[in-house]
Parts: C-alpha cells; structure tokens; sequence
C-alpha cells in the first residue's frame, strides 16, 4: 500500500481510525472525513504524531454535494485515489411503531446513501488507478435485527448495492468487498439515534467482550490483500448468517431472545 492514497469515509473514530492508522503504517496516504470538525482535527494531529501521512477532510456523508467535493480535493491533491472504504455508518434503536420516519431517513441517508454517493464520485477514479471500494456493512445486512429497523434496511440496501456494483465491475479490474462486522466495541452504539433522533450517548451491550475496532480493521485489511468478496466476522456472524438462510424461523426466536437481554430493551 506504500504511496497509495486511501479514502476512508467516518474516519475518525472507531473502525476508520484503526483502519487509518493501520494502512498509514503500512505505507498509504490517508485520507479521513467526518461531520465532528473538531473530533476529525483530533484524530488526525493524533495520527500524524503516530507518522501516519494523513489529511481529514470535514465531509457529511449524508450529503451528495459535500461528498463530491471531497473526492475532487482529494484528487486534485493527490492525482490519485486507490482505494475508497465507506466507512460512514450511524445506528438507531427504537421499536419501529414508536420511531419517527425521520429517524429511518437519517440513517439510511448515512448509511447508503452515503456509500452510494462517494462510490459513484470515486469510480472513475478508482477505475484509472484499478484499485478497490470496501464497503463496512454488518451481520445486521443479512439478518434484520429488531429495534434496529432501519440499520438493517440500511445495510441490506448497502449489501445489496455492492454485490450488484461488484458484478458490474468483474472485468475493469476494480476489486469490491463487502466486509461485515459482528458487534465491536466502538462508538456506533453510543451515537445511535433513538425514537425522537436524539443520540442517546450510550450503550446497550457489554463492550469489553467484544472484538476490537483494530482487530476488526486487522481483517478487513487482509481480506481485501487476500481479494475476498465478503467478509463475514466471528463465529456468532458466520453462524447467524447460515442459520438464517435455512431456520429463519428458529432465528426469529434466537434473534428476538438475544437482544431482549440487552440494557433497557423495549422487547418483552
């Protein structure tokens, strides 16, 4: 990845700070944007102390305008892009009778539309140079997840978005990989969106027993070295995803079981 120059969109924390400190090491020029003025400056005075060559960009991924902009500064800077990460995600957690539609729109604004705006400003760029797009979806892309209506529906749009851009690209030499964490210990829970769209600037699960943000960046990484299509992460993700497919019906049992043990739930 040495001189590579990477785009790495919701950069400055969890996930994308990993990935950007890791690819940094590795040789890449990174590139992070994120809608925290002051948070993206943080990481990135943070990550250039670490020797990491790194620019952060203020960018709403929700916002198609921004994003091309972005990706124009970064070419006309760099006169290259190799690799575009959509890494800019926003969770919610409400009961879907009591959540405002706004909610669902933010989230699906970030989340795919957001993936989709960046992949589109990028792809002739990232043609030119025969680089890669990888998109950080979730176990949640492949199997609903209830009181997270409208982060599955993102992620399933996402998904779905990506393998059918992969297929357009099998020959122009532009790799695609979908990568899908299980629960990770960041800080997308804590930013989540409750029924109202107010971050509720907690979380609802026990974060320590979860796999890290740099463990999670650690395979993403290698997955994309190794020109995987997907990435399905842990044991638990791979087993949800095949119970799925063929005892959807026990899932709904395990799944709704599951995630009414969670602080404060709404299921009953």
């Amino acid at each position: 990845m040495n001189n590579k120059v990477i785009i790495i969109t919701g950069g400055s924390s969890g996930i994308g700070k990993a990935l950007a400190l890791q690819y940094g090491l590795l040789g890449a020029r990174v590139v992070i944007t994120g809608r925290n003025k002051e948070k993206l400056q943080e990481t990135t005075v943070q990550l250039q102390k670490a020797g990491i060559s790194i620019v952060g960009i203020p960018c709403d991924s929700s916002l198609e305008k921004e994003i091309r902009l972005m990706v124009d500064q970064v070419k006309k800077q760099f006169g290259q892009i190799d690799l575009l990460i959509n890494n800019a995600g926003i969770s919610m957690r409400s009961m879907f009778e009591e959540v405002s539609i706004d909610v669902l729109k933010t989230v699906m604004d970030i989340n795919f539309w957001g993936t989709v705006y960046a992949t589109q400003a990028a792809l002739p760029y990232l043609k030119e140079s025969k680089g890669g797009i990888i998109g950080i979806s979730s176990i949640a892309g492949y199997r609903g997840l209830p009181v997270r209506t409208g982060y599955s529906a993102s992620k399933f749009a996402m998904n779905g978005f990506l393998e059918a851009l992969r297929t357009e690209l099998l020959h122009s030499g532009v790799h695609v990989l979908i990568a899908c964490p299980g629960f990770t210990a960041s800080n997308i829970r804590n930013s989540s969106l409750n029924a109202e769209g107010n971050i509720t600037g907690e979380t609802m699960r026990e974060e320590d027993k979860m796999m890290s943000a740099d463990e999670v960046a650690s395979k993403i990484i290698q997955a994309y070295q190794q020109k995987k299509k997907t990435l399905i992460m842990t044991f638990q993700g791979k087993l949800t995803v095949f119970l799925n497919k063929w005892m959807n019906g026990l899932m709904d049992t395990l799944v709704y079981n599951s995630l009414k043990k969670e602080r404060n739930s709404p299921l009953k």
